[in-house]
């Protein structure tokens, strides 16, 4: 399944926002204190994890497009980029059906 473009920038610019709000709030997962559980400590190193991967693959296309970096670098560094975006994306999808399920649950 090919990521349509929009989709990978909406998706790049919401990590790359998510990561500067972070960066912005010193020590923001010391800040939720005891309501922090795993799955949210989980989803902050995702978050960094996507975000860093995606960091990666801007770096090498920029030294590659300077001269230096060999271009199987690039490939791969961009390749993992793109998988990252991809599952973001996917993970998102499936996170807001389910909402949408929920919602039109009969109560």
């Amino acid at each position: 399944m090919k990521l349509p473009a929009y989709q990978a920038a909406q998706s790049y610019n919401l990590a790359k926002t998510a990561l500067k709000s972070e960066a912005n709030q010193p020590k923001a997962q010391e800040a939720l204190g005891a309501d922090q559980t795993p799955e949210t400590n989980s989803a902050f190193k995702a978050v960094h994890e996507l975000a860093s991967t995606i960091t990666k693959g801007e770096q090498a296309s920029m030294a590659y497009m300077m001269g230096s970096a060999d271009p199987h670098s690039v490939v791969e560094a961009l390749a993992a980029a793109e998988l990252a975006v991809e599952t973001a994306v996917t993970v998102r999808d499936k996170v807001v059906e389910a909402y949408q399920e929920l919602i039109r649950m009969p109560v």
